[in-house]
């Protein structure tokens, strides 16, 4: 039970400080887990690789994947809603100040200073991810030598092409993964 809570009440802080959607929430929901020792990081990155390719929110799949992996389905369950529940009472006031809060220079001044702080958050989830995709050993130059870095780069590099002409995202879902098995069969072969 005491768990349960600790989920919710971790999720539910990252749930309200966090702008800027599920890849802003990355390093927090790294930093907590990682301090908690709830996961490795190697784990929370394989389960971004799942979560980009299945339904739903990345951020709430994140949060669902923690708390299920830490206490089963209720663990999913209070996590989720520990993520969700500060957006929810958030633009439940937001609609019932909606005039107020639109014509606010204070507002205006806040939202003007978050995105920043968001792209930061988000430029940091792109780094912390991407050393143990690219750097699993650390930042040596060994890693210039194996097959893995220069397979990730490739289909790295690949799918920059078709996320700049506008393809559905989907699609380049599909064909990083298409890449990604055959990438790995043929490496270990």
């Amino acid at each position: 039970m005491k768990l349960l809570f600790e989920l919710f009440f971790t999720f539910f802080e990252i749930g309200l400080f966090t702008f800027g959607g599920g890849y802003a929430m990355l390093p927090l929901i790294q930093k907590e887990v990682a301090v908690k020792g709830w996961l490795t990081t190697e784990e929370l990155v394989n389960f971004v690789a799942i979560s980009e390719s299945t339904p739903g929110a990345f951020a709430i799949n994140v949060s669902t994947y923690v708390g299920t992996e830490l206490a089963g389905i209720p663990g999913g369950i209070v996590t989720t809603l520990g993520c969700v529940m500060p957006s929810f009472i958030i633009i439940l006031i937001i609609t019932k100040c909606f005039e107020k809060f639109q014509s606010s220079k204070i507002i205006s001044g806040c939202m003007s200073g978050l995105k920043p702080a968001a792209i930061g958050l988000i430029g940091s989830a792109v780094i912390s991810i991407g050393q143990p995709v690219f750097f699993p050993d650390g930042w040596t130059t060994a890693v210039f030598t194996t097959p893995a870095f220069w397979v990730s780069l490739v289909i790295f590099a690949v799918m920059l092409v078709p996320s700049f002409k506008k393809v559905h995202p989907i699609a380049i879902i599909c064909i990083s993964a298409v890449l990604g098995i055959a990438a790995g069969y043929i490496l270990k072969l």
